[in-house]
């Protein structure tokens, strides 16, 4: 009964949103991957509402419920029956009064299963596709039956693209160069390779009065070159998205320096790197959001090239949705942790593996993220730097709560929600 509800109610969602894209005819810039679709969605729509009337899907809605909910522009009503009244009668609104409706959407769309996109692409063909990273091993491969199905789902909507739209893609990632080079799309490249038309290099920490704020590079289009910064979290990760937004910049004729203005009001999303003040004079990188192998295993990278660390400190919680790769993918990722950390503390069962050969690495192991939440803050010295990151399930937002030496940084995490919240 309850699977029938969820299925009318989707079905409906999609058949409204359908009819409301219809009606308005929005450009419809589109963003899937695996990794850093959300960071990837702020900073594109920062850019291109320098230029056009643009609405982007809310925090990380990006399923068959969210992507309706973006596209009639109404939050999130969870389980609330005066909220879904309240969808209902927007809905109606859009399709039956004169209504000042976007002239863009920015649409980040995700998939736990196979046909979750073909799904949300019946609902809205994109004009314009951008795709972030397809990792060797993505997360939700539980789910498929090989890393290839995954991929080949996460680049599907690059497929409904008219031709001669722009597709953008990594031109660090192997996979979704040689696929969109498959397509009779307009293919623009952005990344660290020097091949990238919109390439971003120099790449380092963005300092002020000795204090890491956020990080820096040089981007260059064209020939054209220009300082990009992006404050308050780390890590290449964080420059990537700005990169992208700088390729839809180019697709949609936004000269290079508006656009590289336009990313100062982009802030990256709760749980992306961010940084925040921790007790005992700590350093907290919150990238607490989720966890897949390559995002975690770029998140290191980071930790341990943060400057001016006395100590290098990963939390690091379950990655899960791996499948049968779950096994192999801890124990990878273990040996990177423990050459990236003096100390690693490991959140849950799964990732128990990453302190099984510590070498002369300190280990911690503790069951859940309220066991780790009580522990840690006494343990914390002044200088420490201190990443948590791990599955959304895993609730490592838990720990960064307990590591804060605000207060009022709470309502900078991820999952501060009430609905959230009683997920306890």
């Amino acid at each position: 009964m309850k699977n029938a509800l969820k299925f009318f109610v989707a079905s409906s969602l999609a058949l409204v949103a359908r009819l409301v894209v219809r009606r308005y005819r929005p450009k419809i810039v589109m963003i899937t991957g695996s990794v850093g679709k959300t960071s990837t969605k702020d900073a594109v729509a920062a850019v291109l509402a320098s230029r056009f009337f643009v609405r982007a899907s809310e925090k990380s809605f990006n399923s068959e419920f969210g992507v309706p909910f973006t596209i009639l522009g109404v939050e999130n009503p969870w389980g609330n029956p005066v909220a879904w009244f309240s969808v209902a009668k927007n809905a109606l609104a859009l399709l039956l009064l004169p209504n000042h409706y976007p002239k863009m959407l920015v649409l980040e769309v995700g998939a736990d299963r196979p046909g979750d996109l073909a799904r949300i692409v019946r609902m809205a063909q994109p004009d314009a596709v951008i795709v972030t990273r397809l990792p060797e091993i993505p997360v939700h491969v539980e789910a498929y039956a090989s890393p290839e199905a995954v991929r080949e789902e996460e680049f599907s909507p690059a497929y409904a693209l008219p031709a001669a739209a722009p597709l953008i893609v990594s031109a660090d990632d192997f996979y979704a160069l040689d696929m969109a080079m498959r397509t009779s799309a307009h293919v623009i490249s952005y990344g660290t390779s020097a091949e990238s038309m919109v390439r971003i290099s120099s790449i380092g920490f963005h300092e002020e009065g000795g204090e890491v704020i956020g990080m820096q590079a040089k981007a260059s289009v064209g020939g054209e070159g220009k300082e990009l910064i992006v404050k308050g979290s780390v890590g290449l990760t964080q420059l990537l998205p700005a990169a992208a937004a700088l390729a839809a910049a180019s697709a949609f004729s936004i000269p290079l320096q508006d656009a590289i203005e336009a990313l100062k009001t982009y802030e990256p999303p709760p749980g992306r790197g961010r940084l925040l003040a921790g007790k005992s004079g700590s350093v907290v990188i919150d990238d607490s959001y989720n966890a897949s192998p390559a995002a975690v295993e770029e998140s290191l990278a980071t930790l341990k090239a943060f400057p001016h660390a006395k100590r290098h400190v990963a939390v690091l919680g379950d990655m899960l949705e791996l499948g049968r790769y779950s096994v192999m993918e801890h124990e990878r990722i273990g040996k990177v942790a423990c050459a990236s950390a003096d100390l690693v503390i490991s959140v849950g069962i799964r990732a128990r593996a990453f302190c099984a050969n510590p070498g002369s690495t300190e280990t911690m192991l503790f069951d859940s993220a309220h066991a780790a939440a009580a522990a840690l803050p006494g343990l914390l010295r002044e200088g420490d730097v201190v990443l948590v990151k791990g599955s959304q399930s895993v609730r490592t937002e838990r720990v960064v709560e307990a590591l804060l030496a605000n207060p009022k940084d709470l309502s900078r995490l991820v999952r501060q929600e009430r609905a959230w919240k009683r997920k306890v």
